[in-house]
């Protein structure tokens, strides 16, 4: 799971330039799904379908990470930039980024005056990103159309995956865990699953353009049809010592069964019987209700005529920075439920709003 998460993590692919990312994964996963296919928008489809009936069942991950886009280069070489999804302007100051140009990768800094100037400014100012700048070493506007800048350039934070404190402490730090975590608990899950017998048919879908309001997902959603989903994404923690924090969510205390956020209330059934497997299996979990976040899991639910489905959250901290924090732990949970879920699934087996 590590160096799969590593390599996913490595790649560059911001909101609606996923490019590397979708090509990636159509090529990892084609030796392990029957079908696999990437639509117009750049969404990945592998589907496998198992030894007997069955339910058809989603699986879906977001391949997209936060990053930026180059909007315009001064004359000094010094890039004016756009946000691609939630990123908070607090986090940006002299962070190391990477931009990819039609002639291969650059590094670059978020700059940000010297501490020697911070008497002179204001200490409590948090300048808007369209008043800061990346520094890519240019020596003017011409320098830099030379190294292969150019306005549309996508933007994302610099590689940099590795343990937090050393290997004992099983987390990681890094960015694009959000979500690659959760593409890497899908690619997994196939792994696991080539060869294996289970019921029905799984359709893993890797979304892109999550972070700019679940678009990849609801393109995607529309072109299957599927009894129940189940929706992977990481979500932020509250148990660091900010006043803000509730200590409602922690990391290491096993994954995250959704039960709301802004843009699902879990199906009551696809809930409860994740809660069912969890404790049945002795699967660590914590009940996830947040309203702070969205998932693909909101658009799935809502296509064609309403998919019952749930969400398994991957618990973060730091999340949206280049220096998130994942437990290995968590992100074992969240594949082993999602598995045994899968397994549980009989022919006939129905999602019911209400049962009678």
């Amino acid at each position: 799971m590590q160096k799969l998460l590593e390599q996913l993590t490595g790649l560059h692919g911001p909101c609606g330039n996923e490019q590397p990312v979708s090509k990636w994964i159509r090529d990892y996963v084609t030796s392990l799904a029957d079908e696999v296919r990437v639509d117009a928008l750049g969404n990945v489809f592998a589907t496998k379908k198992g030894a007997k009936p069955g339910p058809h069942v989603v699986i879906t991950a977001h391949m997209d990470e936060v990053g930026f886009i180059a909007k315009k280069i001064e004359n000094n070489g010094l890039i004016r930039f756009e946000k691609l999804g939630g990123n908070d302007d607090r986090l940006l100051l002299t962070q190391k980024v990477q931009l990819r140009t039609k002639k291969g990768f650059l590094t670059g800094v978020i700059g940000s005056i010297s501490a020697h100037y911070a008497k002179f400014d204001d200490a409590g100012k948090v300048r808007n990103h369209r008043q800061l700048y990346i520094d890519i070493g240019a020596r003017d506007k011409a320098h830099a159309l030379e190294l292969g800048v150019e306005e549309g350039t996508p933007i994302t934070w610099k590689p940099n995956m590795e343990y937090l404190g050393n290997e004992s402490t099983g987390r990681f730090v890094g960015k694009g865990f959000d979500d690659r975590a959760g593409c890497a608990v899908i690619i997994k899950l196939l792994e696991e699953f080539d060869g294996a017998e289970f019921a029905g048919t799984i359709t893993a879908i890797f979304t892109v353009q999550e972070e700019v309001g679940l678009r990849g997902a609801q393109v995607a959603a529309r072109q299957v049809e599927a009894d129940v989903a189940i929706a992977l994404d990481t979500t932020a923690v509250s148990d660091t010592p900010e006043e803000t924090m509730d200590a409602s969510l922690a990391i290491g205390a096993g994954t995250g069964i959704k039960v709301l956020d802004f843009s699902l209330i879990s199906h009551p059934a696809v809930r409860d019987a994740l809660i069912h497997i969890a404790d049945e299996k002795n699967i660590a979990y914590q009940k996830e209700i947040f309203p702070g976040i969205g998932t693909d899991g909101g658009a799935i639910s809502l296509a064609n005529n309403g998919i019952p489905t749930g969400v398994l959250s991957i618990p973060s901290r730091y999340a949206h920075s280049p220096v998130e924090v994942i437990d290995l732990g968590d992100l074992l949970a969240t594949k082993e439920l999602l598995k045994e879920f899968i397994m549980s699934l009989k022919q006939g087996v129905q999602f019911l709003f209400i049962e009678e």
